[in-house]
């Protein structure tokens, strides 16, 4: 990304895009009885509640009544369907881990199987997005989470956080390639989660052989643990690679998601925030609710003079329901340079 002259500047940049993700799969609801959801229609109302605040994209999880993350596509068809009605304009974004919650103590937190993954593309309604992984990585969620953290959760037992340090994202070609050509034929728009810059030039390249077509909708997810760090140099490294064209949502985990959310506010990125990334303030002398984070982030985001973009707007923002029909059209649409032509050096001579 380009930042020149004034592009700190409100007037520059889009209405700000808020992500809530507020059925932390990863937690029990012990964890945080007051906050998290379980019958359907507590869930429902936690997305009304979300968007009343100001968020406009979910993320979407289910869980069933024992608590437990859902791995039933009947259940993602439910609360979908149940999101839709109350709140037409909230972009569904569904979780593409589906559930990696460990089945039993000491079972190991994994992701389902990519025929699993796969029916995803099938749901119906169709959610606008689902979030795509690329490349198989470790997916270490507690190492940067201090003890104090964790403390008194599920996360803090011992097999619990075994499980969880030992997680592996998979992700291969054979199931990003094919679940990104599902996705695109069902009008369901992939939304990329990079976990470095390794992950973003695999779509890149994907764009550039044409198997997918559409807008480059992405998180940062800067958690550590096999991701990049939340760091300033981590994100303005990233930044560098990508294009101008690219709608970015920055994510992080525990009681670095305000700084980093801070950081994408004041250079024109969008944002994340809810009980999956952190369960506290910035003191950790209390638990925030997705609601108050969502509330924090309206109120520092109009501070900084930037105004928070409506359902409606949230949807342009995004492009949802957008493809192009030609390679040549998609990296013109995205920012990228056009694919090099023969006996052109690199992306050193461009068409005028």
């Amino acid at each position: 990304m380009n930042f020149l002259d004034g592009s700190l500047f409100p007037e520059n940049q889009d209405k700000l895009v808020i992500t809530a993700a507020p059925y932390g799969p990863e937690w029990i609801p012990s964890d945080f009885p007051e906050d998290i959801p379980v019958t359907m229609a507590e869930q429902v109302q936690k997305a009304v509640d979300c968007y009343n605040a100001g968020a406009t994209v979910l993320h979407l999880h289910v869980r069933e009544l024992d608590g437990k993350g859902s791995k039933r596509l009947s259940k993602f068809n439910e609360l979908i369907a149940g999101v839709r009605q109350v709140v037409p304009d909230m972009i569904i974004q569904v979780g593409g881990s589906i559930s990696f919650a460990p089945e039993s103590d000491g079972a190991a937190a994994k992701w389902l199987s990519d025929d699993t993954r796969h029916m995803l593309a099938e749901l119906e309604p169709r959610p606008d997005q689902v979030t795509v992984t690329v490349n198989t990585s470790q997916m270490n969620v507690v190492e940067q989470m201090d003890a104090a953290d964790i403390a008194g959760t599920s996360l803090a037992e011992p097999e619990n956080f075994r499980a969880y340090s030992e997680m592996i994202v998979p992700s291969t070609p054979s199931f990003f390639e094919e679940h990104v050509r599902r996705l695109s034929a069902r009008g369901i728009q992939s939304a990329f989660q990079f976990y470095n810059i390794n992950s973003f030039e695999t779509v890149e390249r994907l764009m550039r052989r044409g198997i997918y077509k559409g807008p480059l909708v992405c998180n940062w997810v800067a958690i550590g643990g096999g991701m990049d760090q939340p760091t300033v140099y981590s994100l303005a490294n990233f930044l560098r690679a990508i294009p101008d064209g690219a709608m970015l949502t920055v994510e992080s985990s525990m009681r670095n998601v305000l700084p980093i959310n801070m950081m994408g506010i004041a250079m024109g990125l969008h944002v994340r925030c809810g009980i999956e990334d952190n369960l506290w303030n910035q003191s950790r002398t209390e638990k925030m609710s997705t609601v108050r984070q969502i509330e924090q982030l309206v109120r520092i985001s109009r501070e900084f003079g930037r105004e928070i973009a409506s359902g409606r707007e949230a949807r342009e923002i995004c492009k949802i329901g957008v493809f192009y029909d030609s390679v040549e059209e998609t990296l013109a649409a995205n920012g990228f340079a056009p694919n090099p032509r023969g006996g052109q050096q690199g992306y050193l001579r461009k068409a005028a």
